[in-house]
């Protein structure tokens, strides 16, 4: 046991990079939206740098080594209460699952304007819930299992980290305003995913693919799950990002109704760069 801690301590180190920006968290329009949908000032972004090269085989060895690192205990937060708060104990494992992120355009969603959901001019079809007063067949697709709507995606759709974001979205947080049309959901999460995810382009086909390897983390001290937090409406989700073209690693955490949104990016001082962002969602039946 005394070998397995020392390896992991020592395969990544991390250090912060506070002039990384994500550009969807400085367009006035996005803003705009958060503001709307309950999401303004719930959003946080941070960025470190690793000295390793990373391979899907080490997610977890990487994730642990990534909460661990005094660099990022001294500079990551958690939320309580509706504070952002430290982490106050030591990290002693982890649990790590790949989240599919294979898409490189909207296509995904192409279903939504042919099932009856939206009216023909883009209008979201309304209906009755028994505790929502204000509730449209987007959002039933979305939430509701037993809907007839839902059946329009399928698992693997609904796993995919585009469709999470969207639905992140679209569910808002607790004093949510939402839209009477489709577009300000899927513009949006068009924003978000370009800035988060990378791609490149076969010089042969030409076609371009993703090369984010994105996994869904949750860490643990000695009295249990610490990160994300588990909360009376669900709990957070942690998505890492690890992007083997580049050097970094994004780390966001958005604070939604009980939910919590992190990105994280690591970007590799020698080797070629890799990025790694976290993903936090705080209510799970919304991202599982």
């Amino acid at each position: 046991m005394a070998g397995d801690k020392c390896d992991f301590e020592q395969t990544f180190s991390f250090c912060p990079l506070p002039s990384k920006k994500f550009s969807f968290l400085q367009d006035r329009e996005t803003l705009e939206l958060f503001m709307k949908w309950s999401m303004l000032g719930r959003v946080s972004a941070h960025t470190y740098s690793f000295d390793q090269c990373f391979y899907p085989y080490s997610s977890d060895k990487f994730a642990l080594s990534f909460f661990r690192d005094p660099n990022v205990v001294s500079s990551l937060r958690k939320t309580e209460a509706g504070a952002w708060v430290p982490l106050d104990k030591p990290i002693v494992s982890v649990a790590v699952e790949p989240v599919p992120c294979t898409k490189v355009s909207m296509e995904l969603f192409d279903p939504i304007y042919s099932c009856g959901i939206l009216r023909p001019s883009g209008h979201l079809v309304k209906c009755l819930h028994d505790v929502y007063p204000d509730y449209d067949e987007l959002r039933q697709m979305l939430q509701e299992e037993d809907s007839e709507q839902y059946r329009v995606f399928g698992r693997e759709e609904r796993a995919e980290l585009l469709f999470r974001l969207f639905k992140h979205l679209c569910v808002g947080g607790e004093l949510c305003q939402y839209e009477d049309t489709i577009e300000p959901y899927i513009s949006t999460t068009k924003k978000i995913y370009k800035d988060l995810i990378s791609v490149q382009k076969d010089p042969e086909t030409k076609k371009i693919s993703v090369v984010s390897t994105v996994l869904k983390v949750c860490a643990y001290d000695e009295s249990g799950r610490c990160y994300p937090r588990k909360t009376r409406g669900g709990s957070d989700v942690c998505l890492f990002d690890c992007r083997p073209l580049q050097a970094s690693c994004d780390f966001v955490l958005p604070q939604l109704r009980c939910r919590n949104l992190h990105f994280v990016t690591a970007k590799h001082w020698k080797r070629p760069c890799k990025s790694l962002f976290t993903l936090d969602v705080c209510m799970q039946k919304h991202v599982s």
